[in-house]
């Protein structure tokens, strides 16, 4: 046990030095490698736990955060080293290709069900194909990885054959996938099987497993190619947006990633006098402004006090904002009747009781939606409502669909 406090010291006292020479102005790299050297791998929590001993002892919040850019490092090193190689289990080609495996899975039963198609009755030839085109229907979730997050990065590099090319073919899949399932709803005997089988289903299984082979000899030996590691770090990190088909996420690297989400803080930068820098893009003042009025929807913001910090000048607002509002306690823009309700809402948002409330009412003859959002940050601190407004009349009476391709001049 002593040992362990020991170490546990010895720790937080290298902690400490770094912090007091970053002070005296050691770099975030010479601090990372002090770190690596003398403390080795460690865990987000376990530096919590250290900066918080040292909180205790009475160093300053404003000193550790000093320390918040050597934390990324450590976890974007760590990251790196585990996505170096394609054969690593956190590697993203090792999980598509991982995802390859389980969709030939069902392929192959689905042939193995042509191959015996005649040993079935309608009904249990149609339930087993329809279970496993429904499970088949997650390789939407393979598409998009790839799609939205691999096809980017290649064009980075001037690679723009798959977007133009494979992004068509994956969408032929979908619909040959979609008329499967909605086909095989439609058979009536066993007489109609073979036709299915032809026209569908046989379709359907080549195209899917010609994409397999696509991604695997040219796709993915290209995109290795192609990509450095930065951006393999970035596509797994990215990947949780998108989701997993038929996998689950090795514990290792899902450990490894929430890691470095809990070391990163995303805020907002300003870039230079006329720019706003993201983490999910950059945005000239003037073009914030233009967007936040185009919205289809009016938006005020009231800060963590209650006040009216600022709103949208949409070109037909629904209900009238004049600039004198701003800086105005929001409990006074509302009549007496109704501010107990504001309060209501106000204090649920405030206590994390609540994160979002709406109402919707006829209004001059329009069906007006009204939510109301309590904004966070990372850390779940209360920052202020958002209030939006939109007139849903017209989407109210939507139906059927209506695609890009539909559009005419």
């Amino acid at each position: 046990m002593s040992e362990l406090i020991s170490n546990k010291e010895r720790k937080k006292n290298i902690l400490k030095e770094i912090i007091l020479k970053l002070h005296q102005g050691m770099s975030v790299e010479e601090a990372k490698e002090m770190f690596e050297k003398n403390v080795g791998s460690i865990t987000s929590s376990e530096i919590a736990a250290l900066e918080q001993s040292l909180i205790d002892e009475g160093l300053s919040p404003d000193e550790i955060k000093k320390f918040c850019n050597v934390h990324v490092l450590l976890f974007q090193s760590a990251l790196s080293k585990t996505v170096s190689k394609e054969e690593s289990p956190a590697h993203p080609v090792f999980l598509f290709k991982l995802e390859n495996r389980e969709i030939e899975k069902i392929t192959s039963y689905l042939k193995e069900l042509i191959k015996n198609s005649k040993q079935y009755n309608i009904e249990q030839f149609k339930q087993e194909v329809k279970n496993q085109l429904i499970k088949l229907k997650d390789i939407e979730i393979h598409y998009t990885r790839k799609e939205q997050l691999l096809f980017p990065y290649l064009e980075k590099y001037g690679f723009f054959g798959p977007s133009k090319v494979m992004w068509g073919k994956d969408n032929e899949i979908r619909e040959l996938l979609k008329n499967a399932l909605l086909k095989i709803d439609e058979l009536k005997n066993v007489d109609e099987i073979d036709e299915y089988i032809t026209s569908s289903l046989t379709p359907l299984i080549e195209e899917v497993e010609g994409m397999i082979f696509k991604e695997e000899n040219i796709l993915f030996p290209t995109s290795l190619e192609k990509l450095n590691l930065n951006d393999w770090v970035e596509i797994l990190k990215e990947s949780d947006t998108v989701g997993y088909a038929f996998i689950k996420k090795p514990k290792e690297t899902e450990e490894l990633i929430d890691e470095l989400k809990h070391a990163i803080t995303e805020v907002p930068t300003i870039k230079d006098s006329d720019t706003i820098s993201f983490p999910s893009g950059n945005l000239q003042l003037k073009e914030l402004m233009c967007i936040l009025n185009t919205l289809p929807v009016d938006i005020t913001f009231i800060d963590k006090d209650d006040t009216v910090k600022y709103f949208s000048e949409t070109k037909d607002r629904i209900f009238v904002r004049t600039r004198s509002v701003i800086g105005r306690k929001v409990q006074y823009c509302h009549p007496p009747q109704s501010v107990d309700k504001v309060e209501k809402i106000l204090k649920d948002f405030k206590e994390g009781k609540k994160d979002f409330v709406d109402f919707w009412i006829n209004y001059k003859g329009r069906f007006v939606y009204i939510r109301y959002f309590a904004v966070r940050d990372t850390n779940g601190e209360y920052l202020g409502t958002l209030e939006v407004t939109q007139d849903v009349t017209e989407i109210k009476k939507l139906e059927g669909e209506k695609r890009l391709l539909d559009e005419r001049d």
